[in-house]
């Protein structure tokens, strides 16, 4: 149903069936009642911008007076919310957006959690482009702090990431987990990131960590080292290694390690968590 409809005697049983799963604003003016026609007004842009957390359904009194009766309206302009086909709150008179979006609040879920329901949703139909993805992401970035943090949503964070191939931010995800929130789909993510991390150990990065291990002073092994992890996503392990460097000299190989260094967190981007703690630890050296 259409988040914004006129109410008749034609659909208003519809309507009062919707209610049993959604709630409904139920809003009564005439075109003769100037203050019912603003407050109308008022309650169409903040049902456009509510992105259909309820139906709004407006009852134009001069046509439909058997309705009007129906809810023993007395004055205009009157609006009521009803859920299960009864009224359960609502007000006589004109109400500013602020006010009218505090009643709401009283008796709808957070925006989070409708975030949150439809990228489940958008999860569960899968065949999702890279794009797609990162845009649900930040989706849920943004409901995780609106949430206060919900276990919920760090472990769909953790799937999107997995599935983006940013393992070091998943991991950082199911980190927080604690042991109360540790279900099935906590394993499964755990084991996908296990099987995801073992396809980044490629005979390369082997070669390459030999090569550190046996020679820790050697620099251009280091540094190929690091843009091999970070090639392969394990974008933590690439800066704490050219990170460790740094730490001893800023200038090492002529500036060359900074200049990867200060590369990766560029492509890595702005809002990432490794990298933002690797840019502030860089800050630190530099003044």
């Amino acid at each position: 149903m259409e988040p914004i409809i006129r109410l008749t005697k034609d659909n208003i049983q519809a309507v009062v069936d919707q209610s049993a799963t959604r709630l409904v604003m139920l809003t009564f003016w005439a075109q003769q009642q100037v203050e019912s026609v603003q407050m109308l007004n008022t309650l169409e842009q903040i049902a456009n911008s509510q992105q259909g957390r309820f139906i709004l359904a407006s009852v134009d009194c001069e046509a439909e007076m058997e309705i009007a009766n129906y809810f023993q309206i007395q004055a205009l302009p009157t609006t009521l919310l009803l859920e299960n086909g009864r009224p359960l709150d609502g007000f006589s008179g004109v109400q500013d957006a602020e006010q009218v979006l505090a009643l709401l609040d009283k008796h709808l879920p957070p925006q989070w959690m409708d975030d949150v329901d439809e990228v489940k949703t958008l999860l569960a139909q899968g065949e999702l482009t890279d794009a797609d993805l990162t845009a649900i992401l930040m989706r849920l970035k943004q409901a995780y702090e609106d949430s206060g943090k919900q276990a919920e949503i760090a472990l769909l964070m953790a799937d999107v990431q997995l599935q983006l191939g940013q393992l070091t931010e998943a991991k950082v995800n199911l980190d927080v987990i604690g042991l109360a929130d540790q279900g099935s789909f906590y394993h499964s993510l755990m084991a996908k990131f296990t099987l995801a991390l073992d396809a980044t150990d490629t005979p390369e990065i082997r070669q390459l960590q030999e090569a550190v291990a046996a020679a820790p002073d050697d620099m251009q092994a280091v540094l190929a080292l690091a843009k091999a992890l970070h090639k392969a996503k394990r974008d933590e392990e690439a800066l704490e290694a050219l990170f460790a460097i740094l730490q001893k000299d800023l200038s090492a190989l002529d500036g060359q390690v900074k200049q990867v260094f200060m590369e990766m967190l560029t492509a890595i981007g702005q809002g990432n968590a490794i990298a933002n703690q690797y840019r502030r630890k860089l800050y630190t050296l530099l003044y």
